[in-house]
């Protein structure tokens, strides 16, 4: 790790007019990592943690609030997550371990980089990692990698489980920055690749997310985060679905739903919602609304298996949804 000043700011104003170009610092669970393979060089740190971003709190509109610092394991534990958002407080306790939920922060999950074991490798080229010089993916052992929303220049999948769930709920962001406050929702947050793959989000330079807000929902039992992995428990999703429908006599009168592991960044599909509101569960639909949502995969070589599991995930989740049998976190059997 090499050297580098730090300072932890007691007040919101004081961090985001801190030095320029430095890192902020909250769990330190994706950050450390990087600054101790050489990926990250920052020469300066921002600690956040005393800045009382930590809280949960209900909404004047019956939503919630999120704080930036609150941890990913108090924040599936919350009680308010849990009786209304359980699609939230199931994707988080799919991902990563307790250990690293205890540590790991809401702001943190949303702006983590990507898990490309190329980008973790300072001696392969990475264009996220070293502009300009190539995607070592591309042609590589890429089974993991993305296959919507690439470009020539990056493959590399977003890993986040509780940003796929975010996404589906249609989460908003609270974001300060050292002129102004602003809103962005969560499905506009990340940024695909493109020719610029080094930039993951749309935060501006200063800027610092203080919550996410959670809009006022409640799909009861009708909801599923489901996750297909190499292992049960401290793996990264090859691929996920994160769905919840509001049902009104057998019909799906609101969908909400989100992908992981297959893409870029979180992946929706206003269209493929809306193909499943105002109608009833069948196998016909939710082989269209999969199909939709994978239009325009693009594979390389080791993903490609992707496009054929895929669209099973997809029509299980769907379907555990419809019928309000959502997927256990602990007890692992795909019902």
């Amino acid at each position: 790790m090499r050297q580098f000043s730090y300072a932890r700011p007691d007040e919101l104003y004081e961090a985001v007019h801190l030095v320029e170009k430095s890192r902020y610092l909250a769990g330190g669970t994706n950050l450390i990592d990087l600054m101790k393979s050489d990926v990250e060089r920052p020469s300066h740190v921002v600690d956040l943690r005393n800045l009382g971003l930590n809280g949960i709190k209900e909404l004047s509109d019956g939503g919630l609030r999120l704080g930036a610092l609150a941890t990913n394991a108090d924040t599936a534990a919350h009680p308010f997550v849990v009786e209304r958002y359980p699609l939230l407080a199931s994707a988080i306790l799919a991902g990563a371990s307790p250990q690293i939920r205890n540590m790991a922060t809401n702001g943190g999950n949303l702006n983590q980089r990507t898990r490309c074991h190329y980008f973790y490798d300072p001696d392969m080229a990475c264009n996220k990692r070293s502009p300009g010089t190539g995607c070592s993916a591309r042609g590589g052992r890429n089974r993991i990698m993305a296959i919507l929303g690439t470009s020539e220049d990056c493959i590399a999948t977003f890993p986040s489980d509780m940003c796929t769930a975010l996404a589906a709920l249609n989460a908003t962001v609270q974001i300060s920055g050292p002129s102004v406050e602003r809103t962005l929702s969560v499905r506009d947050y990340h940024r695909m690749p493109g020719d610029t793959p080094w930039i993951d989000n749309n935060l501006q330079p200063g800027e610092i997310v203080t919550s996410i807000d959670l809009p006022p929902v409640s799909f009861g039992d009708h909801y599923t985060y489901l996750k297909i992995r190499d292992r049960l428990s401290f793996a990264f999703a090859i691929v996920s679905a994160a769905v919840g429908f509001q049902m009104e006599e057998g019909v799906i009168a609101r969908a909400c739903l989100a992908l992981g592991g297959v893409g870029t960044k979180p992946w929706c599909v206003p269209e493929a919602e809306g193909m499943l509101e105002g109608n009833a569960p069948s196998a016909s639909l939710f082989r269209d609304v999969a199909d939709r949502l994978l239009e325009g995969a693009v594979t390389d070589r080791d993903n490609a298996p992707k496009v054929k599991l895929a669209p099973r995930v997809i029509q299980r989740a769907l379907w555990q949804a419809a019928n309000g049998t959502p997927q256990s976190q602990t007890f692992k059997s795909i019902r």
